[in-house]
């Protein structure tokens, strides 16, 4: 199992905005106020379009699919919380805690994925939990070490700890489940996304320690990372407000490593940080600072990874 691939998948967007339905457990959406839609989207666009060119110009192989404007899907730009890709050829579809970005799967989108030469095999389809408002948000609420078969899960109103215990059994992960909090208003709540607080790489791991209250789950993760020799970056909850805990990293066209993360991320990094994950890999920042603010989310979210085998 490879933990890095050179294909991801982004979904442009035509209707960006501040979702109001996930700002309710979303702490890291901001209303941009005065700023009229249609000139928010325009703004996303610019972001979403340089992000992509500048992924390419190293190498990695992005597919782009535009979103539709049938639909209300004001967050169709984060993929990666209703679809994940596998290695086996299977595809794995999560139930979503809000109702409007229900819309955002759609079966033309793995269409695409197979025009582009990948083999899918079958879906695990999990989004029947959504009935019984269970949820869990695909490679948002979950982290998943693939080399070493471990998900690391963050458990939220948007991370079920049964449906995620259900998830690592079908694909053959050992479940690590943990709180993270972040600081709201003076009062503890926790991170929505696992994703906002931790990014697994194949040699490191980049984690806020001090979300993690309990101080027997902040040992048993660094356990788990000590015996799969990750070197561990710890990083504070001011920078994870900076989305410094939502990176990824991904193959170059040969076997060159990247850390893929926000200009507000990096900038966020002391040097002594920056440097630590430069010996490494290379890092590749974008600003994507419109859609920070109104989605809630950076560069992470928006790259859904794509490990499935190609056809022959």
């Amino acid at each position: 199992m490879h933990q890095t691939t050179n294909t991801i998948l982004m979904i442009r967007p035509i209707q960006f905005r501040m979702n109001e339905q996930t700002a309710v457990n979303n702490y890291y959406q901001k209303k941009k106020a005065a700023i009229l839609p249609s000139t928010l989207n325009v703004k996303a666009q610019k972001e979403f379009d340089t992000f992509v060119a500048k992924l390419r110009s190293f190498g990695i192989h992005v597919i782009v699919v535009a979103d539709t404007e049938e639909f209300d899907t004001p967050d169709s730009i984060f993929p990666n919380n209703w679809i994940s890709f596998h290695q086996e050829g299977t595809v794995a579809m999560y139930p979503m805690f809000a109702e409007n970005r229900r819309l955002e799967r759609r079966e033309d989108i793995l269409e695409q994925v197979e025009n582009e030469g990948f083999l899918i095999e079958n879906v695990m389809d999990y989004t029947a939990a959504e009935k019984d408002t269970i949820f869990l948000e695909g490679t948002g609420s979950m982290i998943l070490d693939r080399e070493n078969s471990k998900a690391y899960c963050a458990l939220s109103p948007r991370a079920d700890e049964e449906l995620f215990i259900e998830f690592c059994e079908d694909f053959e992960y050992t479940p690590v489940i943990f709180t993270a909090n972040q600081t709201v208003n003076g009062k503890r709540e926790k991170i929505y996304h696992t994703n906002v607080m931790m990014c697994i790489a194949e040699t490191f791991v980049v984690i806020c320690l001090s979300s993690i209250d309990d101080k027997a789950e902040r040992k048993h993760l660094l356990k788990h990372f000590k015996e799969d020799g990750k070197k561990v970056i710890d990083i504070s909850e001011d920078q994870v407000d900076c989305f410094a805990g939502n990176m990824l990293q991904v193959r170059g066209k040969g076997e060159e490593r990247f850390l893929i993360m926000s200009q507000a991320a990096l900038e966020s990094l002391t040097p002594s940080q920056q440097s630590q994950i430069q010996h490494h890999c290379q890092i590749i920042s974008s600003s994507l600072e419109t859609i920070e603010a109104c989605g809630g989310g950076s560069a992470r979210c928006m790259m859904a990874e794509v490990f499935l085998p190609k056809k022959k």
